[in-house]
């Protein structure tokens, strides 16, 4: 058969009118003749840990956060900047085009070569506070996978295929830290060793769907802040593939993947108070940081997402504060959602799950106990938990776009109730879904998500809410 070329713009339909002999299709076989230089960089050496478990050394010769002299106790609220609304936005172009297509304006788009190095103390500090988290995770995860058996994630429904999911995330984890250790340089803090508030399959998904909560939301608080744009241009696209790790999580704990229409961000020291309780030692000499670390807040009736009626409950949580890890303990068989195979009641893993008993709902008392300040914790037990807040009389629910305050009620010492609201961020969103944030204040003070740190000293206590 004669061969013949298709030229630009002649049809396939335009070929069947002339012809009704088809080509043969020509098949690419795959070849190993072939041999192209590979491209690749050292990843940062990493050692599994070989030690889990509470600190139990020496006391700290050093104790509390990093700090300099500081120059007032809070940064002072503005009005918004001279050139806040001197922007027209009205869709023309108001100034010449620097290049074709390109409009004027942006913030390191004039062709200088990016530098992926931190340009501040802040900087600094905030990417080693995400490279604590990148260290934890990593440890985390191969934690679970050496610790449980096949049986025992079998039993939680979870596959050879999950397992290795786990093990691919573990993987992500040491680009993650590789990546920002580069970025810090020598000084950048290395491994250390954890606690986690989990006994069996169960309470360790749970507890990495809060962890990587508050990793990916500890990021998204300071991402536009770093004075180093180009850092956070790298550090953006690693922190979606945490995102995507805690969308993950919540399926494989059977809740349903993203409730929300928008992911909340938080301040550094909200979460290097969620994350350090459950760093038991670091090497000596590591960087520390300077956040601060509040006291827990501890949720009495925590809801349960493995009962099927998930809101009644009470002391179900493994850790007593921060995380509020979920307990997969004495719940009965008639009640256990893992075991339920009925459409509205199963939490067994899966791509989606609806529930027709809801977690939580506008009205509920939320029942809470919190903790003093001035308690060793974190790494070798060297940090001090503070606050600069008076005596607690808010609760803020931080979700979404939203922080939202409800009163604490009948308050005795160290415990009081409040009832969850009724707020959308949108109407059909009801801002207070998903693994959101609470914590207590002295004061409810308007903050929006760009400027939550205002917040910070008005914080007495800080835990993760599981609405939804």
């Amino acid at each position: 058969m004669a061969g013949f070329k298709l030229s630009a713009g002649v049809g396939l339909l335009g070929l069947a009118a002339r012809s009704l002999a088809v080509p043969a299709p020509i098949y690419s076989e795959p070849t190993t003749t072939f041999s192209v230089p590979k491209i690749t960089a050292v990843v940062e050496p990493v050692t599994d840990v070989t030690s889990h478990g509470t600190y139990t050394g020496p006391s700290p010769l050093t104790t509390g956060a990093l700090s300099t002299s500081v120059l007032a106790p809070s940064v002072p609220a503005l009005p918004p900047g001279p050139d806040a609304y001197k922007y027209p936005s009205d869709g023309q172009l108001h100034a010449p085009q620097p290049a074709p297509y390109t409009p004027a304006g942006g913030v390191g788009t004039n062709g200088s070569a990016p530098v992926y190095r931190v340009l501040s103390d802040f900087d600094y500090q905030s990417i080693a506070l995400a490279l604590h988290q990148e260290w934890i995770e990593l440890d985390l995860f191969h934690w679970g996978l050496a610790t449980f058996s096949v049986e025992d994630f079998e039993e939680a429904g979870l596959t050879a295929e999950d397992r290795h999911l786990i093990e691919f995330m573990a993987d992500q984890e040491v680009g993650h830290a590789t990546l920002l250790s580069n970025i810090l340089g020598p000084s950048a803090p290395n491994q250390c060793t954890y606690n986690y508030p989990a006994t069996n399959v169960h309470e360790f998904i749970d507890f990495c769907q809060k962890l990587t909560r508050y990793g990916e939301s500890g990021v998204y608080g300071f991402l536009n802040h770093l004075n180093a744009h180009d850092v956070g241009q790298l550090l953006l696209q690693s922190i979606t593939t945490e995102a995507r790790q805690q969308m993950i999580f919540r399926q494989f704990e059977g809740l349903f993947p993203m409730p929300e229409w928008f992911e909340v961000g938080i301040p550094q020291s909200w979460a290097w108070s969620l994350l350090a309780p459950y760093i038991s030692s670091c090497p000596e000499n590591n960087t520390r940081l300077i956040w601060q670390n509040y006291p827990a807040l501890n949720i009495l009736n925590q809801p349960n997402p493995f009962r099927i009626n998930g809101s009644y409950v009470w002391n179900e949580t493994t850790d007593g504060g921060y995380a509020n890890t979920a307990s997969y303990q004495d719940i009965d068989e008639s009640d256990d959602c893992t075991k339920s195979t009925d459409v509205g009641a199963s939490c067994a893993p899966g791509i989606t799950r609806n529930r027709s008993m809801p977690l939580s709902y506008p009205g509920r008392q939320v029942f809470l106990e919190w903790d003093e300040p001035g308690k060793p914790i974190g790494p070798n037990n060297s940090y001090v938990t503070d606050t600069q807040a008076g005596a607690p009389k808010f609760a803020a629910w931080v979700s979404q776009l939203n922080v939202t305050y409800s009163p604490l009620e009948n308050i005795q010492g160290n415990s009081a109730y409040t009832v969850q609201p009724d707020i959308s961020s949108f109407d059909g969103n009801p801002a207070i879904n998903g693994t959101i944030f609470l914590v207590l204040t002295d004061e409810d003070l308007y903050v929006t998500p760009y400027n939550l740190t205002q917040l910070n000293p008005h914080v007495y206590a800080v835990g993760m809410y599981q609405s939804g």
